[in-house]
């Protein structure tokens, strides 16, 4: 980042300038805003991250799990909090139950947990949607990342989409496979680098990882996925990349695959030089992100539970 004497901004920093006037503008035709809650509930953001803190304590795991579920909402039809939905048949199938997600995203009892703090504080205002995106900044913050303004207003869907749930990005895709999903959702490689770059922390089970699970050990041993800091939210991923310690297939390939030299290699390089621009080039991308087809104004509903829809929507 320039210091105060600079007469010029980084690259980084017009990108993420760029996104948030892009945002902004949107927020002015009526889609989401920083300042969604000033008004209706002004310590929302402070009600999330004192429940994300409490939780953390006794399951250092969550903030990584936090900001998963974010990713896995927004690539099933939009940002819509569609994933938290339990089955409720014939009419929901959650998407919880399907491959990519089931009996390994986890963190729902924290999410409720911050629905219920909010309802007691502002009853029927923050949508579940908004708070995935709320717990994914403030968990990438705690766990010494970067921070950013995250855009609210968002209201929560009524449906879910198996179809998109089992075309989520997989660990075990190729290159091309992975652009392609990122492409669906506009988001280009330097996205795709910068957000598989939250593998920087948390776990993962073995039976997912290029190396697998050893003999003793069952399928769902979890292994850290960055051996050097699993805790911490740095650039120490792409370092593993460069050495070919990536745990999972999907990491490595956007260095080993013979098309990445032109397409995101470059980017992982960059990234691992330069954790500044790694930080800068993340909050952008994950505000691009959070804007994948939110549903707004009259749209969805506010969830009372973020289990289920609401029998009668606010």
């Amino acid at each position: 980042m320039a210091d105060a004497s600079s007469t010029s901004a980084s690259p980084g920093m017009l990108l993420l300038l760029a996104v948030l006037l892009l945002a902004s503008a949107g927020a002015a035709s009526g889609t989401l805003s920083s300042m969604f809650y000033e008004a209706s509930c002004p310590k929302a953001y402070d009600i999330v991250r004192r429940v994300i803190q409490d939780a953390r304590v006794t399951d250092p795991r969550i903030p990584a799990s936090l900001i998963r579920l974010h990713f896995h909402d927004c690539f099933v039809q939009g940002c819509d909090g569609s994933l938290l939905l339990d089955d409720d048949l014939p009419a929901i199938h959650s998407e919880k139950n399907v491959p990519g997600n089931e009996n390994s995203a986890r963190g729902f009892p924290v999410v409720d947990s911050i629905k219920a703090a909010l309802e007691n504080s502002c009853p029927g205002i923050v949508s579940c949607a908004d708070i995935l995106a709320l717990a994914a900044e403030i968990s990438v913050e705690l766990a010494g990342g970067p921070r950013w303004s995250v855009l609210l207003g968002r209201r929560d869907g009524t449906t879910t989409s198996i179809e998109g749930a089992k075309n989520l990005p997989s660990p075990f895709d190729p290159l091309d496979k992975l652009q392609e999903k990122f492409r669906l959702f506009n988001l280009d490689d330097t996205d795709l680098v910068a957000l598989q770059g939250a593998h920087t922390f948390g776990r993962v089970q073995c039976q997912f990882t290029r190396e697998n699970c050893t003999a003793w050990q069952p399928q769902c041993a979890l292994e850290n996925l960055d051996q050097a800091t699993p805790d911490v939210f740095d650039n120490k991923y792409y370092d593993n990349l460069l050495y070919g310690h990536a745990q999972l297939q999907s990491d490595q390939v956007m260095l080993s695959d013979p098309t990445a030299a032109v397409t995101t290699a470059p980017i992982v390089h960059r990234f691992s030089g330069n954790q500044q621009d790694f930080f800068r080039n993340f909050a952008a991308s994950m505000i691009k992100m959070g804007n994948i087809s939110p549903l707004t104004g009259r749209d969805g509903e506010i969830r009372k539970n973020c289990r289920r829809i609401n029998t009668k929507g606010y």
